[in-house]
């Protein structure tokens, strides 16, 4: 079987198959982000926060899921919550195995671990906030509520926005783990039409290509959405 069959969308090919697991990537990762972006910005508050007990829980939970091997994390997302529910079900009666959705266990494993990477760039784009901006609409009487939205988030978003390509990168790679809890994503159908047809290098090759390619793409979106807020901020300035 020559490889533009293999690789093709006819009724022998794994193109189709492939495609949809990279869709399958795109969307463990683009959740996991979001997750990650609320644990991030949670425990970014708490670093910043001048109260000791909010600091350390800040610095626990980065170092916890920073230090912590992330296929370590995926088992006990996936094993450990199905045995949770699991033993939970047969309080209520139900008897047998009750599984995590291999989905739902990948982008929440995958969003804890990227919202430890994120809470290090909301602190550090935080800080880089002109503070003569703030103290500025808090003399005038500005509302808490419209100082946030008008000054600190578009700051934020400007200095953030580097950072949390990086970030992306790291969870779009982070995601291929997923791949051991059964989840059809684009590693995982990789390892199974290797399987399946024996042809081992061209299907790890074909991965790796649409996973640079997916990175390709992410870099090009990341750098027009800096250059877009970064036009939005002189606008605003001027």
């Amino acid at each position: 079987m020559t490889w533009l069959t293999l690789f093709g969308f006819g009724e022998k090919g794994w193109g189709g198959l492939l495609v949809i697991g990279l869709l399958v990537t795109v969307a463990v990762t683009g959740c996991a982000l979001l997750i990650g972006a609320v644990f991030g910005a949670l425990a970014a508050w708490a670093k910043l926060s001048p109260k000791i007990w909010a600091r350390v829980a800040g610095d626990l939970y980065t170092t916890v899921f920073r230090g912590v091997p992330e296929l370590l994390i995926i088992f006990l997302f996936y094993f450990g919550g199905s045995s949770a529910l699991s033993s939970l079900g047969h309080l209520f009666g139900r008897e047998g195995f009750i599984g995590v959705p291999t989905f739902l266990a990948g982008a929440l494993a995958v969003g804890v671990i990227s919202g430890a990477y994120q809470a290090e760039v909301f602190r550090a784009a935080f800080r880089a906030v002109n503070r003569g901006e703030i103290e500025a609409a808090r003399a005038v009487g500005m509302p808490l509520l419209l100082r946030f939205r008008r000054i600190i988030v578009p700051q934020v978003l400007r200095f953030a926005i580097p950072g949390l390509g990086n970030v992306w990168q790291l969870s779009l790679k982070d995601s291929a783990l997923v791949s051991v809890t059964g989840l059809a994503e684009l590693m995982r159908t990789a390892q199974m039409g290797a399987g399946s047809t024996r042809e081992y290098f061209g299907f790890y090759i074909a991965a790796a290509a649409l996973y640079l390619v997916l990175t390709a793409l992410s870099n090009r979106v990341v750098d027009l959405a800096e250059a877009r807020v970064g036009r939005s901020f002189r606008r605003r300035l001027a």
